[in-house]
């Protein structure tokens, strides 16, 4: 199969719903290596929906997700984990183990998944903690820690086997306005010097206008995708009133 390098994700006509519950169909978009990529849209939409089908967690009703090229969709046993292995996850609560300090989170997947010896584990554990602004916090627990401390925490774990792509679901959900940007920050640092590229479930105006390269605006009505493209141009150029209301958050009359 052909593929462009410069596209490190590719989906290809995904349908997905559960029982007769149709979410979105028929959708087709690609993820530029590198770039800051966000899905939004309103409530009901399928954003996160889509993000646990790209992540291979669910299994879509038609379609292809093509992760550097390999079809997760398709893959089982070894190919499928070799697929995972390249991609890290943040879930909306961060995830956690509560019962595991700092350093034994970040240190799980290196224990699964890698022949590492322990002082290297956790070396490569502190580092990663280090890079989100987490150094000297190894042995706190979950619990003592902020929620954007623990969001940092869920990023550093997510990174731990080095990998190409970072998935964040509603990264900042439950923080307050000066923490969510500390996060867009880290975010941005991690993009410029790592060179990761960042897929990103999200309605945070604040955070979308800061940090995205491009996003996608999934609708619920219609199933689809209604607008992509960078969100400055989407904001002044739409033609989509749906579009047009959620980057100017307006309401119309008749909602109110």
């Amino acid at each position: 199969m052909q593929t462009d390098p410069e596209k490190i994700i590719v989906v290809n006509n995904l349908s997905a719903g559960y029982d007769e519950n149709l979410i979105f169909e028929r959708i087709s978009f690609a993820v530029k290596s590198g770039e800051v990529f966000i899905i939004l849209g309103g409530s009901g939409c399928g954003k996160s929906t889509l993000l646990k089908h790209m992540i291979g967690l669910f299994k879509p009703l038609a379609g292809e997700i093509l992760i550097e090229g390999r079809d997760i969709v398709q893959a089982e046993g070894r190919a499928k984990l070799d697929i995972l292995n390249r991609i890290g996850v943040m879930y909306q609560s961060g995830a956690l183990f509560g019962s595991m300090t700092l350093l034994e989170n970040i240190m799980l997947p290196l224990e699964e998944f890698t022949r590492l010896p322990e002082a290297a584990r956790r070396s490569v554990a502190a580092l990663k903690l280090a890079m989100v602004g987490l150094g000297g916090f190894e042995a706190h627990m979950p619990s003592e820690l902020s929620g954007g401390m623990q969001k940092r925490a869920a990023i550093a774990r997510a990174m731990a086997l080095d990998p190409k792509i970072l998935f964040l679901d509603e990264p900042s959900a439950g923080l307050d306005p000066v923490t969510s940007a500390e996060l867009d920050q880290l975010i941005l640092k991690l993009s410029k010097n790592l060179g990761i590229t960042f897929v990103i479930v999200t309605h945070e105006l604040d955070s979308i206008f800061t940090i995205a390269d491009r996003v996608i605006m999934l609708d619920k009505k219609t199933k689809s995708i209604i607008a992509e493209g960078k969100p400055e141009d989407l904001k002044q150029h739409t033609q989509n009133e749906n579009v047009r209301k959620f980057f100017n958050r307006q309401v119309s009359k008749d909602e109110l």
